[in-house]
């Protein structure tokens, strides 16, 4: 796999306390740490095991005098001294990066990008704007994670997050990709049998597949379904293409992202003017982490597929914002 920074010396001796200068290597190594938030992650980029790491890192405070990293939930945060080295690491970086241009001259982009985001932002979304990215840089590899949550106030091992609704979030970049809309709707059999609701009153007949109530993260989706109180659950999963292919089953009505439905001819919308709810899609990313090239391409890319499906997003009706 492509790694985002050099190999480095395996050599027990990388730096040189004598000169109380920090070594490129360790520098390197801190820059890798800082980005994943993670020893393991780091050691797997580099081609190092953790021990050595590990070592590397207490010699560069040595040779600093200080902490550069303090421990958090689930990894390691860069403190504000290891900040101030982040950007001597980065010099480095791109010093050892200019010696390797591509073919007609340019800039090699290459090495590993993290992601977490929804299931249906994932397939539909993510997943072709990195493959225009991976055709011009094929250095480039991608890691998706699919989850449905809010934003994790320590992003480490991830380099970019996509989640639902505004972030509330320390240490970290925000960026709004773009809205989607929510419909009701139901399979053409379904309706066929049941018949179609004529009010929102009318829907307390019918059965809503949706979201786990329980185990629902997030406060945007959660307000979303405000209107179903008086509907049964039917099919409930923490995975939207489960919501998607149980309403095509005719297991009840579904509410269901437009992007996601409008696909399938055999679902039909449902009280379209009075059950149009509106969300935001929200990137999160490290700031130190957005300075990596791949990682601004990865982001521009997303940026600019949400741009151009903005109509498949919304669907064809005005939303109601939560």
């Amino acid at each position: 796999m492509p790694s985002c920074a050099p190999r480095l010396c395996k050599d027990a001796d990388m730096s040189s306390g004598a000169s109380r200068r920090p070594s490129a290597d360790d520098l390197l190594i801190l820059l890798a740490v800082g980005r994943s938030g993670r020893f393991v992650s780091a050691a797997d980029e580099l081609g190092l095991n953790h021990t050595t790491i590990s070592r590397r890192i207490a010699a560069l405070e040595e040779t600093l005098g200080g902490r550069v990293l303090t421990r958090v939930s689930g990894g390691w945060e860069l403190t504000d001294l290891g900040r101030d080295a982040l950007v001597a690491a980065e010099a480095v970086e791109t010093a050892v990066k200019s010696l390797s241009p591509g073919a007609a001259g340019n800039r090699v982009l290459e090495g590993v990008v993290r992601i977490s985001a929804t299931d249906g932002f994932s397939a539909y979304l993510a997943a072709p704007a990195i493959a225009e990215v991976q055709r011009q840089h094929p250095g480039i590899s991608v890691e998706i994670v699919t989850a449905t949550r809010r934003a994790s106030q320590q992003r480490t091992g991830l380099d970019i997050e996509v989640v639902v609704g505004e972030p509330q979030v320390l240490r970290a970049k925000a960026i709004r990709l773009g809205d989607y809309c929510l419909g009701l709707y139901g399979s053409r059999d379904y309706l066929r049998e049941h018949g179609s609701p004529e009010s929102v009153a009318d829907l307390a007949r019918y059965p809503l597949v949706y979201f786990i109530d329980s185990m629902l993260q997030v406060d945007d989706l959660d307000l979303a379904a405000g209107f179903a109180t008086a509907m049964r659950e039917s099919v409930t999963s923490t995975n939207v293409f489960v919501h998607v292919e149980a309403t095509r089953a005719a297991a009840g009505l579904g509410l269901l992202p437009c992007f996601m439905a409008d696909r399938h001819p055999d679902l039909t919308r449902v009280l379209r003017t009075a059950i149009s709810v509106r969300l935001t899609y929200w990137l999160v990313t490290r700031t130190e982490t957005l300075r990596r090239p791949e990682v601004t391409a990865i982001v521009d890319a997303l940026c600019a597929q949400v741009r151009g499906q903005r109509a498949a997003l919304l669907g064809s009706a005005p939303a109601v914002e939560v």
